[in-house]
């Protein structure tokens, strides 16, 4: 799996630039067996399925979502309402959809509608129990953070080819 985190970071500064209209940084990525979410008020995640399968979540805190919904609706939010939710679920969305192409040169997979979680201290069940998760931390707008976190294994295995 290793061999695919730039394309992670790539498909993520890309979607950043285009939809956001922001430039994001990505920090060291890390190995985890699981991630706890006490610091996220909120994550989108999008399962993944076919020749390999896991997860791709987006985590980030209630302040960056509402300010990353503004931009894309053009109207000030106070709250995770139905737009925040729709917002961050169409993120995750488009970041999954475009790792899809780069992965289906050599895997054929097929992605889940995104499921949004809300509130702190939120638990993400992971496909497997001991998947190996890469988080890739982002900064954005100078102070902001989120990260991405990402477990896929092949029918054959860890995908580490």
């Amino acid at each position: 799996m290793e061999k695919y985190i730039q394309s992670f970071i790539d498909v993520c500064k890309n979607v950043f630039r285009e939809l956001i209209g922001a430039e994001i940084e990505a920090g060291r990525p890390y190995f985890s067996s699981q991630i706890s979410y006490p610091n996220w008020d909120i994550s989108g995640v999008i399962g993944i399925t076919g020749d390999a399968c896991g997860a791709i979540v987006i985590s980030l805190k209630k302040a960056l979502a509402l300010k990353l919904t503004e931009i894309l609706t053009g109207k000030a939010h106070d709250s995770e309402d139905e737009e925040v939710v729709d917002s961050i679920g169409e993120i995750i969305n488009i970041i999954s959809g475009n790792l899809k192409l780069d992965f289906e040169k050599e895997f054929r997979l097929v992605i889940s509608l995104p499921t949004v979680v809300c509130g702190n201290d939120h638990t993400i069940q992971w496909p497997h129990s001991n998947a190996r998760i890469i988080c890739i931390p982002f900064n954005i707008f100078e102070d902001d953070v989120f990260f991405l976190a990402v477990a896929i294994e092949s029918a054959s295995g860890d995908i580490n080819a």
